[in-house]
């Protein structure tokens, strides 16, 4: 049984301040539970439910939970037998600016799409991600789970965009509603996509960088996309 200070302990790391204070973050559900223990990632704590089996032998303590226990500790709606507490990574090395095909994103702010547009990242083969100083936090709990994993395999920094951008020699794309259509676009292997924010777009202070403005052509009535969805969309077309 967890007492009272594990609990209310576990409960915090669902607030922001308290994972940057003890660089802890929380994983949920088997699949992720399988992802982090295949991974280098350091594990603190896993607490489970009795009939949930490891993915691999772990040398890890896991603590047996109830399911009303887990109910109690999880940050989701529908807990899925395990949840655990893992280390944050800092990111050691910087972003490969002249090999490499980097996603640049612009003041995201919505967890699950800054999950899913990781998860689409690693889907395409995008190993490095930029963000605004303003964009979500990578170890929100939403965007852990959104991410189902890929978290593990791309590599996220937090940079003052318009620095980064001034020091890029390849191409920069910005995906704009106005600009040439994208399934024109050839596909490229090295160069820049910059996704912007979900209501105001890219920020003016970083069009200047974009020497690709692209657009996906529309049909139907809609003002605009998801912004993940936009970055499946285009990513399709640019990592061909």
């Amino acid at each position: 049984m967890l007492s009272k200070n594990e609990l209310k302990y576990i409960q915090s790391l669902c607030q922001k301040k308290q994972r940057q204070a003890e660089g802890l973050f929380v994983a949920e559900g088997t699949k992720l539970a399988d992802e982090l223990l295949h991974s280098e990632y350091p594990i603190r704590k896993i607490y489970a439910l009795a009939d949930w089996k490891p993915p691999v032998l772990t040398y890890r303590p896991v603590v047996t939970i109830s399911e009303k226990e887990l109910q109690k500790i999880s940050c989701l709606q529908t807990p899925n037998k395990v949840l655990i507490i893992a280390e944050q990574k800092v990111e050691a090395s910087q972003p490969d600016l002249a090999n490499e095909f980097t996603l640049v994103l612009d003041g995201i702010q919505d967890p699950g799409n800054l999950g899913t547009i990781i998860r689409t990242a690693d889907w395409f083969g995008v190993t490095q991600v930029i963000a605004s100083e303003h964009t979500v936090e990578l170890y929100n709990p939403k965007v852990i789970q959104s991410t189902m994993g890929s978290f593990i395999r791309v590599k996220l920094w937090y940079q003052p965009l318009p620095e980064f951008l001034s020091l890029c020699k390849l191409p920069v794309y910005g995906a704009l509603l106005k600009g040439e259509p994208i399934n024109l676009v050839p596909g490229i292997s090295k160069g820049v996509l910059v996704i912007g924010n979900e209501s105001k777009g890219i920020s003016k202070e970083l069009l200047p960088f974009i020497t690709h403005p692209v657009t996906i052509p529309g049909i139907g009535g809609a003002e605009s996309l998801n912004a993940a969805v936009a970055t499946g969309i285009v990513l399709s077309h640019l990592k061909k």
